[in-house]
């Protein structure tokens, strides 16, 4: 058996608990006029609100809605402990998000007693560990079954689907609640006539297949409860990344570096704190028609370094022709190596070129300075230190310059 551990809107139950006055009000996680729902309370979610939503059409379902920005950091830190505590009980733990994990129960039985045991104990350690948020875990032969019974009984609950129940279980079930099909795909199986996974069977796997190409083969499998995947631990994570939609387009040049730089600082921090360094930097933009681009460089030597990061996503902003205002900017890293060693080579001492990547020294007096600055934060909390070019620059009459988010 394979449980899925999911947690009740993680973001803003988080919120909810580090701050009484929002408890039972409909709290909705997510920044700016032009932002998407992050995670929405259940008092917010009675209104029509839910996750991926723009925050425009929540404010017109829940006006009397109270709208957070988040705390990223937070919601880590509760997610490592979280994910810590499942590994008590069991050395195979899957995140597959920040506030969900699959969990290997085989044989788990003969330590912690009958499923159903188990699985209180889970929930009762996972509200001890995070100061009393509650989950809600499904358990299934294969995961993608596990992932479904989760959802059956949000919040706070549980929903165990044993081998000899699952065929029932599926021929009833709608096929949009399968992982992977989305509205589009469901739509296109509702010209087929297909609603159920029961009428989903009556397909071939050549026939599914010859339609939706190999996807449509692992379609007549999870119709047919098949999943081979593993609960698979400690899965390698392939890129670390920033990014943000403002509040209004904008073409200032100046006020994109310092987003930049700010992503950077962002990204180059949690790939130090997971021990990662990256050689490909990329930058993406969209534009006000929705319009969007990546450009990528990739590094001779792989970098954690926040000045490095940032300077190579400078350089490919600077390449680009803004024909249109920009809506969005991100930065990221790909391409890691863990725990990488990099050697000052003789010849380059005084100073590399741009095609050969930055200077062996001057990158290492950025990780000097990095591991002051985290060193910092860790202690006195993200805000005690920043980079001055982050500050907004003050116009003569005090008001601040450079975010067009901001002017007036």
């Amino acid at each position: 058996m394979i449980i899925h551990l999911d947690m009740d809107a993680f973001f803003a139950a988080v919120e909810q608990m580090d701050r009484p006055e929002l408890r039972g009000r409909p709290v909705i996680i997510g920044g700016g006029p032009r932002g998407v729902v992050s995670t929405a309370s259940y008092e917010a979610r009675v209104f029509g609100v839910h996750s991926a939503m723009p925050i425009a059409t929540a404010r017109r379902l829940c006006p009397e809605g109270i709208f957070v920005r988040g705390r990223r950091g937070r919601y880590a830190e509760l997610s490592r402990a979280i994910m810590t505590a499942l590994n008590d009980f069991s050395p195979l733990v899957e995140p597959a998000s920040i506030d969900e994990a699959y969990l290997d129960a085989t044989g788990l039985t003969r330590l912690f007693g009958p499923l159903e045991a188990l699985i209180a104990r889970i929930k009762s350690r996972v509200a001890e560990v995070t100061g009393g948020l509650t989950c809600s875990v499904g358990a299934a032969p294969v995961k993608f079954l596990a992932k479904i019974c989760s959802d059956v009984n949000k919040p706070d609950g549980v929903f165990i689907l044993r081998p000899e129940e699952v065929d029932a279980f599926l021929l009833s079930l709608e096929v949009g609640r399968l992982p992977g099909v989305g509205r589009r795909m469901a739509g296109s199986l509702r010209d087929l006539g297909i609603v159920t996974v029961a009428q989903l069977r009556r397909y071939s796997p050549e026939f599914l297949e010859g339609r939706y190409g190999k996807w449509g083969r692992a379609l007549h499998e999870r119709a047919h409860g098949i999943d081979a995947r593993p609960v698979t631990p400690d899965r390698p994570v392939k890129s670390e990344s920033a990014e943000c939609t403002f509040e209004r387009d904008t073409r200032d040049q100046d006020f994109l570096v310092r987003m930049l730089l700010a992503h950077a600082e962002r990204v180059g921090a949690s790939l130090r704190r997971h021990g990662f360094s990256g050689r490909t930097i990329t930058l993406k933009v969209k534009f006000a028609d929705f319009r969007q681009i990546t450009r990528s460089r990739t590094l001779p030597e792989a970098t954690n370094a926040t000045e490095t990061i940032f300077e190579t996503g400078r350089g490919l902003l600077c390449e680009l022709r803004l024909a249109q205002p920009v809506r969005l900017i991100g930065l990221g890293v790909s391409g890691f190596e863990e725990n990488p060693v990099q050697f000052l080579l003789p010849g380059l001492a005084g100073g590399a070129t741009a095609r050969d990547g930055p200077d062996p020294q001057q990158e290492a007096r950025r990780r000097r300075l990095d591991q002051a600055l985290d060193s910092l934060r860790e202690r006195f909390g993200t805000e005690a230190v920043q980079r001055g070019r982050l500050f907004r620059q003050k116009g003569a009459d005090g008001a601040d310059e450079g975010d067009p988010a901001k002017k007036r």
